[in-house]
Parts: structure tokens; C-alpha cells; sequence
């Protein structure tokens, strides 16, 4: 079993910042591409930036400038560093990764997510 626990949400003032986390732990070989993803009541969930193995991000056209994905592979964590937060960035993070897990087979994992709050 793999697991993934997010923590770092909560009530922001607009233009401000916040950093998520996402940590993995349980039967874990290797992990791929880690993503964040958001979703408000009502719509789809959203992806918001991911990042591979070695590093390489990519973000929603939403977010590219503000949000900074990173990773530290040996703590088998994913972050999201948010910045110039306005108040449409409300809603439920998700973190997502791709895992090898001991049995050789890989499987996609999410978080229980953790809300995010921008106040105008």
C-alpha cells in the first residue's frame, strides 16, 4: 500500500503565499511523475503543474509564473510553492504520483487533499 498525505492549505488574504506538501510513504520501489491538482464544488478536478523524476515541470497557463512545483526524491515528497495567490486559486489540492510499487507494478496514488482558501 502507498500513501499519500498533504498538509499546508488553509486561509490566505489574496497576494499572498502558500506552500504545499505531499509526502509518499508505504510499499514504495520508485516514484514517477508527481502532480498537484485542484477542484472547486461542481466542477472537474484540474491539473495544476507536475514534475518528473529529474525534475522537469510543467503548469497550468493559470498558474505559470505564481505556482512552483518542485521535488525531493530522497524524502519521497512533492511541493507546490504558491505565490500572488488570488482568490479563483480556492479550492481542494490534490497531490497525484505515479508509483513503482515492491511488486514491480505501477499504479497512480492520490492525497486526501487539503483546502485552500484565497480571501479577496
Amino acid at each position: 500500500q502507498v500513501q499519500l498525505v498533504e498538509s499546508g492549505g488553509g486561509l490566505v488574504q489574496a497576494g499572498g503565499s502558500l506552500r504545499l506538501s505531499c509526502a509518499a510513504s508505504g510499499s514504495i520501489q520508485s516514484i514517477n511523475t508527481m502532480a498537484w491538482y485542484r477542484q472547486t464544488p461542481g466542477k472537474q478536478r484540474e491539473l495544476v503543474a507536475t514534475i518528473t523524476s529529474g525534475g522537469s515541470s510543467n503548469y497550468a497557463d493559470s498558474v505559470k509564473g505564481r505556482f512552483t512545483i518542485s521535488r525531493d526524491n530522497y524524502k519521497k515528497t512533492v511541493y507546490l510553492q504558491m505565490s500572488s495567490l488570488k482568490p479563483e486559486d480556492t479550492a481542494v489540492y490534490y497531490c497525484s504520483a505515479n508509483v513503482k510499487t515492491l511488486d514491480g507494478w505501477y499504479r497512480n496514488y492520490w492525497g486526501q487533499g487539503t483546502q485552500v482558501t484565497v480571501s479577496s
